[in-house]
């Protein structure tokens, strides 16, 4: 078997005109090939069935081992996606290892990362809610490694399947529940500029706006992180523009949580004085008080459809959409009313 496999690694060489240490640095996904060359590589190691150690190990593997990367586990949006991953890998009984993306330095770099969750025989990776994409995503593919990517912060590449939701639609329909109410200064307080997501919210927005005729104000249009902190910070300035908006959508539970919390600091009545709009529909938006209207995502069924793409792709099959989306519901509760006097 041992010489069988280096004379097909030599047959592979010489058809591709290349040498045998090549051919090895493509099998074991190293960067330091050219990529025409490593193209070429891989289409003569397809034709001719050759399988790869990583794949023989994972064959060998008697449970398949999935690794779900995530920023942080102090999130509610990280916890209840978490929860459908384990609940599908429950029921098909695939084991899942947790580890950090290290955002917080002393992390491995791309190739370290990858090359060793292909030494431990991982069959793919879910990525929660991470920047963790391009370079480091590619170094993956390139070991033959099925990655899924849930709700981006930055558009993966082409070969990386991502799952979010209707981003656009839940936040138009957010906006579109304040205007029926009865509301005209609506704030819209968002992510970081450059997040996808938080792009398509701010879209779905405008155009709800648009759709009544109004035109969005700037001042009511404020991008910033999505934390608690950080919406409190933005309630402050809202309050100091004159007039007030008297509603706001956020990009976020967690965004919209901090406007609560804010509020009650600075005496300001809810939904009498403002009515609330967050976006995800984790546990804690329903236990606020006021309890949150949300745009809510279905974040278990997130996580399901994340681990059944990278079980799909384990078994060879070819990925139907790179990008699958599951539909929002506007959740009203305590946090939106008409506005007071209008």
């Amino acid at each position: 078997m041992e010489n069988r496999s280096r004379l097909t690694l030599s047959a592979v060489a010489r058809q591709a005109g290349v040498s045998v240490p090549t051919v090895s640095k493509v099998i074991n996904g190293r960067p330091d090939v050219a990529a025409d060359t490593r193209k070429r590589v891989l289409a003569i190691l397809a034709e001719s069935g050759y399988t790869s150690p990583v794949q023989h190990r994972r064959s060998l593997a008697a449970v398949p081992v999935v690794e779900v990367v995530v920023d942080s586990l102090n999130s509610g949006y990280t916890a209840e996606v978490l929860a459908g991953i384990m609940d599908s890998a429950t029921s098909g009984g695939v084991e899942v290892v947790l580890s950090s993306t290290g955002s917080h330095g002393g992390a491995p770099n791309p190739e370290q990362r990858a090359q060793r969750i292909v030494d431990q025989g991982r069959c793919g990776m879910i990525v929660v809610t991470s920047a963790f994409g391009g370079a480091p995503l590619d170094a993956f593919h390139r070991r033959g490694v099925p990655v899924v990517v849930i709700d981006p912060l930055n558009p993966p590449s082409e070969q990386v399947v991502s799952v979010g939701c209707t981003d656009w639609a839940g936040a138009k329909e957010a906006t579109a529940h304040l205007l029926a109410l009865g509301h005209r200064r609506i704030a819209f307080l968002g992510g970081p500029e450059a997040v996808e997501c938080s792009q398509a919210r701010l879209h779905g927005y405008l155009a709800a706006l648009r759709s009544q005729g109004i035109a969005a104000e700037d001042r009511y249009v404020l991008a910033g992180e999505f934390r608690s902190d950080d919406g409190a910070r933005r309630l402050r300035d809202l309050l100091l523009l004159d007039p007030r908006p008297t509603a706001v959508v956020a990009a976020s539970d967690t965004i919209a949580l901090g406007v609560i919390a804010e509020a009650l600091r600075q005496q300001v009545q809810i939904p009498q004085e403002l009515s609330v709009v967050g976006f995800d529909g984790i546990r804690q938006a329903e236990e606020s008080v006021p309890a949150l209207t949300t745009v809510a995502q279905p974040l278990r069924d997130i996580g399901r459809a994340a681990l059944r793409i990278i079980l799909r792709q384990v078994r060879g099959e070819v990925p139907d959409s790179r990008r699958v989306e599951l539909a929002t519901k506007l959740v009203v509760r305590e946090s939106t009313a008409a506005p007071r006097g209008e």
